[in-house]
């Protein structure tokens, strides 16, 4: 009979379970698709994130300033404490409050959304977790669309306070115009779109944060210095500042939704998001990568220059701020003659401004054959007063030509009507916007942008990053 072996009998093989990542999902939760799975894992990157929650802390102060002094200032401009009674009228709540309150989303979308962003991207290569999502098999696009859109979503957490002013305005008997609020917030949005695919591109280009963030300001302080050139030289520069995002979200915070300008954000937010899912593939050659993204440059400028061909656009805004009357848009529509301008002002002249916004801008969106030319031997204009012809603005429409020196609507208006040989339509009072004062203080607000708001993110950041531990 055999005696028994001493030795210990080896343990039965057991398969490990495959290695869920750095965040799994919670128990009970179990995800059969890779995108369920890396969308679980970005939004708990998300809700750890101590930048995110530094941006939301920050937006109620922020928002607060804002609002509160708006509409203490659009109430004393209203009537109230004794000031003059009616000025009130002629104020529009999306320019006397809106656009001031939102302004706070355009300066943390600036300084506070790209380092969410680049934690986001960034801190994958950093900790590992990006070999873990290569593994899962999904294209490049997919993850990088998928981190755009759970920051999106984190965004849109954040706008949650700039919208409750408006249900502070309406508790003080204030009016409340949908249309032009969501012009408002589709461009606050658009912006912050730009702001991630920067951000993301360049967290995918560098090796560290902290570069990401350097490189993704320095692009942003370019975008002003192209609306400071544009500003001062005129030409190409300025038409190359309406399509920065200073200039979009100014339209947007007017109720002007232009096609170009949206389709040229939407076409920069793709290229951004390319380029990072481009140079985060890992194992790839660097040449070929240079190369790709050459192409996505390339199809990008081409796609822009297409874009700017799309004249369409809306003004959503109440008081109908950026366009001429309706029975002077009417008129305009029937003059089919090419119609040229050529303005003898300074890029700096307060005049050319003053025609640029009260006149110009409205009839491009009238007059398709519309032809600009501004004409100025210097950028300031202050040796130019005493030359002759300086300050004329000729009309040349169909061969007929006229000057005149007039900037404002009205005589923009009536110089074009005398060489079209039409009678100016007679003015509709009725469908005059009349403003909506409100005499009321901003009560209640400081509480809650400086208390409540601050006090539920602290406590939510505090109890949501334990319970994730």
């Amino acid at each position: 009979m055999p005696s028994p072996d001493p030795r210990p009998a080896a343990p039965a093989s057991v398969a490990s379970p495959p290695n869920p990542g750095p965040w799994p999902p919670a128990p009970g939760l179990r995800f059969s698709r890779p995108l369920l799975w890396l969308l679980n894992k970005e939004c708990r990157e998300l809700i750890v994130s101590r930048s995110w929650w530094v941006l939301l802390f920050g937006m109620g102060p922020l928002v607060g300033v804002s609002f509160i002094s708006a509409v203490r200032t659009y109430a004393e401009v209203s009537g109230l404490n004794g000031t003059a009674a009616g000025v009130g009228e002629a104020l529009s709540p999306l320019i006397g409050v809106w656009a001031p309150a939102f302004s706070a989303c355009e300066l943390v979308a600036v300084f506070l959304l790209p380092f969410v962003a680049i934690r986001l991207v960034a801190g994958d290569r950093q900790s590992g977790a990006l070999k873990l999502e290569l593994q899962q098999g999904m294209s490049p696009f997919t993850r990088i669309a998928t981190k755009g859109a759970v920051l999106l979503a984190g965004w849109a957490v954040a706008m949650l306070i700039p919208l409750s002013a408006i249900l502070l305005w309406k508790s003080y008997g204030g009016a409340v115009y949908v249309p032009e609020l969501a012009t408002l917030a589709t461009g606050h949005l658009l912006n912050a779109g730009l702001t991630i695919g920067l951000a993301a591109a360049m967290s995918a280009l560098t090796e560290h944060p902290s570069t990401a963030a350097i490189l993704t300001l320095s692009v942003t302080v370019g975008t002003w210095i192209v609306n400071f050139f544009g500003a001062v030289q005129g030409g190409w520069w300025e038409r190359a500042a309406g399509y920065t995002p200073a200039a979009m979200v100014a339209e947007f915070q007017h109720g002007l939704l232009r096609l170009d300008t949206s389709l040229v954000a939407l076409v920069l937010i793709a290229a951004g998001l390319s380029l990072a899912a481009i140079w985060t593939r890992l194992g790839i050659a660097a040449r070929r990568r240079v190369y790709e993204s050459l192409g996505i440059g390339l199809l990008a400028a081409a796609a822009i220059l297409a874009c700017t061909l799309f004249t369409a656009s809306w003004d959503t805004s109440e008081s109908r701020n950026n366009s001429f009357p309706e029975t002077d848009e009417r008129a305009l529509a029937q003059i089919h003659a090419p119609l040229t301008i050529e303005v003898h002002l300074a890029p700096e002249d307060p005049r050319r401004s003053d025609l640029e916004h009260r006149a110009l801008s409205k009839l491009r969106r009238i007059m398709p054959n519309l032809r600009m030319r501004y004409v100025a031997a210097t950028s300031i204009g202050l040796f130019e007063q005493t030359r002759a012809g300086y300050g004329e603005i000729w009309y040349d429409l169909g061969g007929r030509k006229t000057m005149s020196r007039v900037t404002t609507a009205e005589g923009v208006l009536e110089a074009i009507y005398s060489l079209a040989g039409v009678a100016p339509p007679p003015e509709n009072d009725e469908a005059m916007f009349r403003g909506a004062p409100l005499a009321v203080p901003p009560r209640g607000a400081g509480i809650i942008f400086y208390g409540v708001w601050p006090c539920l993110v602290l406590a939510s950041g505090i109890l949501t990053r334990r319970s994730f531990k």
